[in-house]
């Protein structure tokens, strides 16, 4: 089995390598192509994957390269981890809607829309030389933000797509060590759509034990999701972390604005330094300081998925499929983050209890603004940027829709054709 990981210069990786090496009996691979247009980030990625590899005992090649073509040929899995004009345009992202008195976020609000309008072009391109290159049976696991959005693009046009997120198996790791007890004995009611997602119920052994959970930690979880835990205790649900930005928005922005670095700088300085070490020729293993990257268990998401798909296991794992009537109060081409039934033939969405109105009205918001993100992507102009922003739950205003529009577009005329044209 051949791997492909595009954005494999990421610091990611050497866990995802790790991953491999440890998963060896349920995903027999042979190859893994790391590609990267940063080519100095890219060796030393590279250089200390093949050297994790080797130390695990494991005889899976590593190499790496530049040439997306080269990297798919053959593949049976393409992993999509790339982040388009890096951490300066995610800079950009974190500063510019403060400006107009809105939340400043990679992947919501304002923020994400940039993000969206840089990555759904470029993750289609490689996804169209990934049908031409890789094996016919070849799946496609998204880890790119915003993955809710790039998905739905992926899946629109027909490819073999699955997306995923690391917040359910992050709660579910969690929930496990809380417990005492093996993650598998763990599952969960997780709902909505990436990035704006509820735990509703944390079954150990198939029995619901939120309540406990939140009676006895809920201090601790409120203060993770920055969410109070009044609120949390009386939905008696655990929202992911995002779901700050909705609930205590202005809270939230007033932080934003006292912070002398944006969680973009803390991340480029905390990278320089992962980076230094995998430079290191003696190093091999994955450091313990990517744990404070972000994105844990990641790659025990994302091969646990691979897994699935290649070897049909039937297993149910969260992820970003078509809705098809899971939620009935979206489209079905809409793109939800619900436990699936992972197998050959893709992922299916398991039936899950009906959502309270509370969440109804907000899923069907964001999930509105994802539908007309994608159009804004596919075929650009600032008219379909504002209605973007406009129909977004932290923008809706039109002054500030059509504010936010100027400044996006100002802070990505390097990544956006159609606007250098226009201007």
């Amino acid at each position: 089995m051949k791997i492909a990981v595009i954005g494999g210069g990421s610091t990611y990786t050497p866990e995802l390598i790790d991953g491999v090496a440890r998963m060896r009996d349920d995903l027999p691979v042979e190859q893994i192509v790391l590609v990267d247009p940063d080519t100095d980030r890219l060796a030393a990625v590279g250089g200390v994957s093949a050297r994790i590899m080797a130390e695990r005992g494991h005889t899976t090649e590593v190499s790496w390269t530049s040439d997306v073509d080269a990297a798919v040929d053959g593949a049976t899995a393409v992993l999509l981890q790339l982040r388009v004009g890096g951490q300066a345009a995610r800079r950009g992202d974190e500063s510019w809607p403060q400006e107009c008195g809105c939340i400043g976020q990679e992947t919501t609000g304002a923020g994400g829309l940039a993000k969206a309008l840089r990555t759904v072009p470029v993750v289609l391109d490689i996804a169209r030389r990934v049908r031409e290159r890789a094996l016919d049976s070849a799946w496609i696991v998204d880890f790119t933000n915003p993955v809710g959005i790039v998905t739905r693009a992926l899946l629109d046009e027909g490819h073999r797509a699955v997306g995923l997120c690391n917040v359910a198996i992050g709660f579910q790791r969690r929930f496990a060590k809380t417990l005492g007890v093996d993650p598998d004995r763990v599952s969960l009611d997780h709902i909505g759509l990436n990035h704006l997602t509820w735990e509703r119920a944390v079954r150990l052994d198939g029995i619901d034990v939120l309540p406990k959970i939140l009676a006895d930690h809920g201090e601790e979880l409120a203060t993770d999701a920055g969410i109070p835990l009044d609120l949390m205790r009386r939905l008696g649900v655990v929202p992911s972390y995002y779901l700050r930005y909705f609930y205590r928005h202005d809270a939230v922005l007033k932080t934003q604005r006292t912070d002398p670095q944006t969680r973009a700088e803390k991340v480029t300085d905390l990278e320089r330094e992962l980076l230094s070490r995998y430079a290191d020729p003696q190093w091999r293993y994955v450091p313990a300081l990517l744990e404070q990257r972000g994105g844990a268990h990641y790659s025990d998401a994302a091969l646990r998925l691979v897994a699935s798909l290649v070897n049909d296991t039937r297993e149910i794992q969260v992820v970003n499929v078509r809705n098809r009537g899971t939620l009935p109060f979206l489209p079905d081409e809409a793109v939800i983050e619900v436990p699936a039934r992972v197998g050959a033939d893709g992922a299916h969405a398991e039936p899950v209890e009906p959502v309270h109105h509370l969440y109804q009205g907000l899923i069907a918001h964001v999930a509105a603004y994802e539908e007309l993100a994608v159009d804004a992507a596919l075929h650009g102009g600032r008219e379909r940027v504002f209605d973007a922003l406009l129909a977004h739950p932290l923008v809706g205003q039109t002054d500030i829709a059509d504010a936010l529009t100027t400044r996006l577009l100002a802070n990505n005329t390097d990544h956006l054709p159609w606007a250098r044209a226009a201007s």
